[in-house]
């Protein structure tokens, strides 16, 4: 036997044991390449797929309410038929501009800090608690933000036989999460006035502390 045959079927031998390995190889790229085109599809129908949605808690036994708060609670409609009635009532004549603002409602938005667009924002992306059928009111509860800082606000909204909703006032509660009973809302309507209370600050310091003098008019 000759060296180039010697030769020819020593370099024979090493790439017929080389040609399998790579072909394991392409196999397993290839099948890598299907696993993760599967995998991104299925992740594409779960995206597609609508989340069902959360179910309601069971109905647990509520609180007894005090004597004091039924008797407070006693007219007032918080049914979720008649919420979600005056709810759309109050879009519709939002949207159609048939409200006004009255100026009562104005004197607690110059006053609190909130401003009349704010009223306006809680009338259309807030939520109506409370219904006094005797009254023709509605409790409207919402937020406004006031320097980052979302605050809640109350609008009581009367709405007029043609369709006209007048808004009585607004003002922000001590209590976010209470309903306002018939006897406090008719009082605070009755005997809170309409006029801006405003406190003008003298120069200098109050009685008591110290201070360098009055304020300089450059400053």
């Amino acid at each position: 036997m000759t060296k180039v045959a010697a030769s020819s079927t020593t370099n024979r031998n090493p790439g017929s044991r080389r040609a399998p390995a790579r072909a394991d190889t392409e196999r397993t790229g290839t099948d890598l390449l299907a696993l993760r085109a599967q995998l991104a599809r299925a992740e594409k129908e779960a995206r597609r797929a609508p989340t069902p949605p959360p179910a309601r808690p069971a109905n647990l036994p509520h609180k007894p309410l005090k004597p004091q708060r039924e008797a407070d609670l006693a007219g007032i409609d918080t049914t979720d038929h008649s919420l979600t009635r005056a709810h759309a009532r109050l879009r519709d004549a939002v949207y159609e501009g048939r409200y006004h603002l009255c100026p009562h409602a104005i004197g607690h938005a110059r006053a609190e800090g909130f401003l009349e667009h704010d009223i306006i924002q809680v009338l259309v992306a807030g939520r109506v608690r409370a219904v006094y059928p005797e009254d023709r009111r509605w409790l409207v509860c919402g937020y406004f933000e006031a320097c980052g800082v979302a605050l809640p606000l109350h609008v009581v909204v009367e709405h007029q036989p043609g369709g006209f909703l007048d808004v009585v006032t607004a003002f922000v509660p001590k209590h976010p999460h209470h309903i306002i009973s018939r006897a406090r809302l008719a009082v605070m309507l009755r005997y809170d006035d309409e006029r801006i209370r405003t406190r003008t600050a003298t120069p200098g310091n109050k009685p008591g502390h110290r201070s360098k003098g009055k304020w300089k008019k450059g400053a």
